[in-house]
């Protein structure tokens, strides 16, 4: 079975600068994400927005930022598991954790640092005939890379800020934009939604019934006025139903670990209530600090988080290992 100094459950940009701040302290580390890509809510929800908040960057969009987060990461080459989602962590008899998977695996660790985020991110599905069929072939919850529905005709699900910016990211290079809202009020911004009736088709009081295609790829979208019941057929080539998304945390209340309703409980070092166990993030709840869901903090956080999950593992160990710029691992880089 193989051992690690920390395993990290989480990649997001939390747990990704968790993982270069570990492996830059010599520790064999692991990151477990739930995602079929790390980055967390840049790569899932975020990736064509632009990202004002970090420290270096006037404006970055999300996707870019991700990518740059996962290079610095993976300088001192963590274990990357990804499609993979810790379902336990137990005490062993040695004084280490066993972290069990929903795959089966097992793996231990000295440590634990618990970097999860909202949790495993969901998206909320509407259950219209052929959703799920197509997902993925053209049934979307999200723009991950706003190149690829260049020349396609996008219908977009939805009425909150979400759904109205990608109507307007996309308008510029899809062949036609239509949405559709359940109601005639839009909960995104005035003057966003002032703009979107300009650029795009807009159908409100209209729901999704059915997507169909060709088994292949999506072709028409079937959609119908609640009020009416009247239908209408939408040749369209992209279906995303932007209505929300929800965090699952999985088995997570149950290992032990002091909670706040979804949040972790950790002191002034990111330690929670079980030794050798950190959170850093934003599913952390720092005591007597204010909660700010801001990746800086996070960055913060994590290094804190590392620094003394260092000293935990070797007492000896300087709890600050120095300026980066002073140590010899850099001039080799």
């Amino acid at each position: 079975m193989s051992e690690y100094d920390m395993i990290i459950i989480g990649g997001g940009p939390v747990g990704l600068f968790g993982a270069f701040y570990a492996t830059l302290r010599d520790m064999k580390t692991m990151i477990i994400d739930s995602q079929d890509e790390l980055g967390g809510q840049l790569v899932s929800l975020y990736p064509e927005k632009m990202v004002y908040d970090v420290g270096g960057y006037p404006g970055i969009l999300g996707y870019e930022l991700a990518q740059k987060l996962v290079e610095q990461a993976k300088m001192f080459s963590p274990d990357i598991r990804l499609k993979e989602w810790v379902d336990w962590i137990q005490k062993t008899d040695d004084n280490m954790w066993l972290v069990k998977t929903d795959k089966g695996n097992q793996f231990k660790t000295k440590t634990v640092l618990i970097a999860m985020g909202i949790g495993k991110i969901m998206p909320s599905r509407l259950g219209a005939k052929g959703e799920l069929e197509y997902e993925n072939k053209g049934v979307y919850y999200t723009v991950r890379r706003k190149k690829d529905f260049e020349g396609k005709r996008v219908l977009i699900v939805g009425g909150g800020d979400a759904a109205v910016d990608w109507a307007l990211t996309l308008a510029p290079v899809a062949k036609s934009v239509t949405l559709i809202h359940r109601r005639d009020q839009f909960r995104a911004h005035e003057r966003s939604v002032k703009e979107l009736f300009q650029v795009a088709t807009v159908y409100t009081w209209h729901e999704l019934k059915e997507v169909k295609g060709d088994g292949n790829k999506v072709t028409q979208a079937i959609i119908f006025d609640n009020r009416t019941k009247e239908e209408k057929t939408l040749d369209v080539d992209a279906v995303i139903i932007s209505i929300g998304f929800k965090g699952d945390l999985g088995n997570l209340p149950k290992w032990g670990v002091a909670m706040k309703g979804r949040d972790v409980i950790v002191n002034a070092r990111m330690e929670t209530n079980l030794p050798g166990v950190y959170a850093a993030g934003d599913i952390a709840l720092q005591e007597g600090a204010p909660k700010l869901a801001l990746i800086a903090v996070g960055f913060g956080q994590v290094a804190m988080a590392t620094s003394v999950a260092k000293k935990y593992i070797d007492p000896n160990a300087s709890l600050f290992a120095g300026h980066s710029s002073e140590m010899d691992k850099f001039k080799k880089v």
